[in-house]
């Protein structure tokens, strides 16, 4: 039988660190097999699955929608959408591409990249914030998963048809447990699922354009005047809008190294994602924006989302076939986006008790809380105005504004203050070099919270929650630099 290592070792191979885990680590109450560092013979996804990772997130539902969300809410023209969006997923790559190098050369998670500027104890606090988004998030995307499961099983049965709002129920808890099933099976079948899920949606998304296509003018589509009122200045509604899409990734843009801590190099994780991201959003929110403006004129009235337009379809054979194809666009976007980071953020905060299956069922639970009041309104036993649409439109600045400074602090932390150097072993100690809770991290953290909270609460800094995202990065990287001093 092998002797067990006492201390630790960290070691070099190619670009890579990897932590030779001696029982100072693994007795640590800060350890657990699903959180520590991926090991280099592990780290298996090139450029091609990095790009199908963000295929698969970028095409769903409220992707679908953004371009209605900056017409109506933004007060942008259908051109001006898509130029914004356009714009604000190549401005949210530098943030996702910084904060994926640590995760890539020392293939640790989320959370435990956060122990560095939060310190060891101290980020739970930042990781069970973006936890709790993506538990919403996760609710939001199954109830559309399970909106296409009933319209699948009703297009083949008309007992299911016939059970309503019971029927989405029972979608919801049936495309609930596909999703569960997958996170719980780890990182491989998620990269499967991915690769498998990514050209079946773009076969849909160009399905759906030649279905629509003689339905639309899109010279006239374009064409339409803003919603501003006339004589507005345009920069104040496109930073605005801006703000809110890049809002949109500003989740992933913290927990990306969830993912690039299984990429084979740093170019693969860089590659992938200026590949996946950019122009994915730009083509399927340009359809959302087609799409929504052909409804009329397909199936009678302006339908805004994808699932309910194609269940007007009157072939039960392209309706079944749409719903299978949306379901999987929505299960590759729902356990990656919303399931993954959440899981590791819950063993984050006791890695002994709590490992990556407990940690999905607990991100699965409070996905059906926090959508609970949707639940019983479709059983008929609530009264409630609040929809899930308005719901995660009024999200996007609220929630970039809170997560901008804690990826301006990693950015700072990793690259400035740290030089790209982390004490590997150090991540999973409670008597290692970082801190029980890093007082630099939560007054980086902190301040601007503050600043976003006066804006909304007296109307004072108005500008600077209406762009959160920005202000609240730059603001945070800042102080957090100059409250960290030389190390």
């Amino acid at each position: 039988m092998p002797e067990l290592r006492t201390v630790s070792r960290e070691l070099a191979i190619g670009g890579f660190r990897e932590l030779d885990a001696g029982t100072d680590v693994t007795g640590s109450p800060r350890w657990n097999p699903d959180i520590a560092p991926t090991r280099v013979a592990a780290r298996s996804w090139n450029h091609w699955h990095i790009a199908a990772l963000w295929v698969g997130m970028a095409i769903c539902v409220p992707t679908y929608t953004l371009g209605g969300v900056l017409t109506a809410y933004f007060g942008l023209s259908v051109t001006e959408a898509l130029w914004t969006i356009l714009v604000a997923n190549v401005v949210i790559l530098v943030p996702l591409t910084l904060n994926a190098f640590p995760g890539t050369k020392y293939g640790i998670p989320f959370p435990v990249l956060l122990r560095s500027s939060f310190g060891i104890v101290g980020s739970n606090v930042p990781a069970l914030i973006r936890a709790l988004v993506a538990c919403g998030w996760f609710g939001i995307q199954t109830m559309f998963g399970g909106i296409a499961v009933h319209l699948l099983l009703s297009a083949v049965s008309d007992s299911w048809a016939g059970l309503g709002g019971k029927g989405e129920v029972a979608g919801f808890f049936i495309f609930w447990a596909a999703n569960v099933w997958v996170v719980i099976r780890g990182s491989e079948a998620i990269k499967h699922l991915e690769v498998l899920a990514a050209p079946m949606l773009l076969a849909v998304g160009i399905g759906l354009i030649l279905w629509a296509w003689p339905q639309a003018s899109v010279s006239e589509l374009m064409a339409q005047p803003a919603s501003r009122p006339e004589g507005a200045p345009f920069l104040k509604y496109f930073f605005g809008g801006l703000t809110a899409m890049v809002g949109f990734w500003a989740t992933l843009s913290l927990n990306i190294p969830d993912f690039s801590r299984f990429a084979d190099s740093q170019e693969s994780q860089v590659v992938g994602q200026v590949i996946g991201l950019p122009l994915t959003m730009f083509l399927f929110a340009g359809l959302g924006v087609l799409m929504t403006a052909a409804s009329k004129q397909l199936v009678g009235k302006t339908v805004s989302d994808p699932i309910t337009l194609i269940g007007h379809m009157d072939s039960p054979f392209w309706v079944v076939l749409a719903m299978f194809v949306i379901i999987m666009a929505t299960i590759s976007t729902n356990t990656a986006a919303n399931i993954v980071s959440p899981t590791n953020d819950f063993q984050n905060v006791a890695p002994r008790r709590i490992n990556r299956t407990r940690g999905v069922l607990l991100t699965g639970l409070i996905g059906i809380l926090l959508m609970a009041w949707e639940l019983l309104k479709k059983l008929g036993w609530l009264q409630s105005d609040l929809s899930v649409e308005s719901l995660y439109s009024n999200w996007l600045i609220g929630y970039s504004s809170l997560l901008g400074p804690i990826a301006g602090i990693m950015i700072v932390d990793y690259f400035v203050v740290r030089r790209q150097q982390l004490d590997l072993a150090g991540l999973y100690r409670d008597d290692g070099p970082y801190p029980a809770w890093n007082r630099a991290g939560f007054i980086a953290f902190l301040v601007p919270v503050g600043l976003t909270l006066v804006a909304i609460t007296t109307g004072w800094l108005g500008w600077f929650y209406h762009y959160g995202w920005f202000t609240g990065s730059l603001l945070g990287g800042l102080i957090y630099y100059l409250a960290s001093g030389k190390r």
